[in-house]
């Protein structure tokens, strides 16, 4: 996931354009429709309203669209606030502004789109939101390729938008404006393809793809949601963790397979010798002791790791 897993989830409204040129009125609009969302890019929308003073008219009829937005009714406006798709659905010409979308998402942003439905679907403007990336992220993707790991970006973002932060990590692939509950279709298919999948994620909408990977691992800084489906939870927001996780998971499974191997030996070489009166019981007792003393010391070297991102 990318808000809130690779990135610090607190974004900002770094652009806010009218499509009449009215920036204030087309501000206030959307201050509305979020005034009681607590979705970060809506404390991001009413931060930056309270910051010019602008003062947002009240809202009615307010409701999300999972996936694709906000609705709401604004002086007697049906007013829409969404994703590039949810417009696209809704039949809303976006290319007067394409360009500056085009520009703004080059450089990392996400946009988010707001238009009037009442009668014929018209574009009012376009929201862009910076959310900075984890001083952790690059570390993170590199220590996971250094594990033969590949990196999958799946994120509801924009392709234009999740491709720069792809670019500037090194992910492998990535898979932009995924619903919620496609995020989990996604987890499927690479499984289908064969592979062990692990979901990193933070958030109510990755729940269900923390479930279906092989491997969930949810941040400890994110929705209790997102910790109750996943397998794995890391204590502090650091992405760079799971390298971590994988490698002490590793270790682990091959000291459980070095001490039945050695507890194997042992009674391979003990049972046969019993059986025929070549090892005297205080041998053989003498010997089952040091094989618990063996397998219990190989295991205590484990806490000799030292993580790389810890």
């Amino acid at each position: 996931d990318k808000t809130g897993t690779l990135t610090e989830g607190k974004p900002e409204l770094a652009a806010s354009q009218a499509s009449d040129g009215d920036r204030r009125s087309f501000l206030a609009g959307a201050a509305s429709i979020q005034a009681g969302s607590e979705h970060p890019l809506a404390r991001a929308v009413l931060a930056a309203a309270e910051l010019e003073g602008i003062q947002a008219p009240p809202a009615a009829n307010v409701r999300a669209v999972p996936g694709r937005g906000m609705a709401a009714v604004v002086v007697g406006r049906e007013l829409r606030l969404g994703s590039t798709r949810w417009m696209q659905e809704l039949r809303v010409d976006l290319a007067a502004m394409a360009g500056q979308a085009h520009e703004l998402e080059s450089a990392g942003r996400t946009v988010s789109w707001m238009a009037d439905v009442t009668d014929e679907p018209r574009l009012i403007g376009l929201l862009a939101f910076g959310d900075t990336v984890k001083s952790t992220a690059r570390l993170a993707i590199s220590s996971l390729h250094a594990q033969g790991v590949r990196s999958v970006l799946v994120t509801g973002d924009n392709k234009g938008s999740a491709r720069p932060v792809a670019g500037k990590l090194g992910i492998d692939e990535v898979r932009a404006e995924v619903l919620p509950e496609d995020k989990a279709d996604i987890v499927a298919q690479l499984q289908q393809g064969g592979a062990t999948v692990a979901m990193v994620g933070d958030g109510i909408n990755d729940a269900p793809a923390l479930a279906a990977a092989d491997v969930g691992i949810a941040m400890a800084t994110g929705t209790d949601v997102a910790m109750h489906a996943a397998g794995v939870t890391l204590m502090r927001g650091n992405p760079a963790l799971v390298a971590d996780a994988i490698d002490i998971s590793r270790r682990t499974y091959s000291k459980i397979r070095q001490n039945l191997f050695w507890a194997f030996i042992y009674n391979v070489v003990g049972i046969p010798l019993a059986a025929f009166g070549l090892l005297s019981p205080v041998i053989a007792g003498a010997a089952m002791a040091f094989s618990s003393v063996s397998v219990v010391t190989n295991a205590l070297t484990l806490r000799r790791w030292k993580g790389t991102n810890t």
